[in-house]
């Protein structure tokens, strides 16, 4: 097994930062500082800094949370409102992604590292949807523009799926995830965001989960989303 995988299965790190780990010497592998692309093999020590690592035997878990706003995505307990202490759940898991603390609505929280790794990469394209309130009237033109692509971040925003749903509201489909990226696209176009709720992430949905509360994933829908991401 490749170290980045073995090291994203004991749920502290993702496979991202594994490698600048390994590339700043901090991983060693039965004593000996491993090189990128190194494999462990069974009874192989790894050992992060020093300390010994080992993958995760705890129960897979998957949760759904409505995020209210104030809560920030992050696992550093120092934070003020993370949501890890906002969960309380009574063994480690984490954010899959984020939303930003003045969002809202659904986020995934789970220990499954390599959920994580499939999840994040942004190439694979996984539908996630928004409830999007704005403080002009929603025009055919500016809902036109946000699915075509708007320049922000040095880039042009992927093809999305917009549609109207009330005079200041209207949805939309992305498959990418840009820093803040709704609130900067409607930016560009002359808009500002007064609420931002996330309402579905591939077939997994906010539908009757209340604010400030979390559910287990049912079996059939964690078979569903593991299906879509290795499909």
């Amino acid at each position: 097994m490749r170290i980045n995988k073995y090291i994203s299965e004991t749920g502290l790190y993702s496979r991202r930062e594994t490698n600048r780990m390994i590339t700043a010497g901090r991983i060693s592998v039965n004593g000996e500082v491993c090189e990128p692309g190194a494999t462990v093999e069974p009874g192989d020590v790894v050992a992060i800094d020093g300390q010994t690592v080992t993958p995760s035997k705890e129960k897979p878990v998957y949760l759904a949370l409505n995020k209210p706003v104030g809560i920030t995505c992050t696992a550093a307990r120092q934070v003020e409102g993370n949501i890890i202490d906002f969960v309380g759940y009574p063994s480690r898991i984490f954010a899959v992604g984020r939303l930003d603390k003045h969002s809202e609505g659904l986020i995934l929280m789970t220990n499954d590292g390599e959920i994580v790794n499939t999840m994040m990469r942004s190439e694979n394209g996984h539908e996630k949807e928004y409830r999007v309130t704005v403080d002009k009237p929603v025009s055919e033109t500016f809902l036109q523009d946000m699915s075509s692509g708007v320049a922000i971040l040095g880039t042009v925003t992927k093809p999305c799926v917009t549609y109207a749903v009330s005079e200041y509201e209207f949805g939309i489909i992305l498959t990418q995830g840009l820093n803040l990226q709704i609130r900067r696209m409607c930016k560009e176009l002359g808009y500002r965001v007064l609420r931002l709720e996330r309402i579905r992430i591939m077939n997994i949905s906010l539908h009757g989960l209340e604010r400030g509360h979390w559910r287990h994933l049912g079996e059939e829908e964690r078979e569903e989303l593991f299906f879509r991401l290795n499909g």
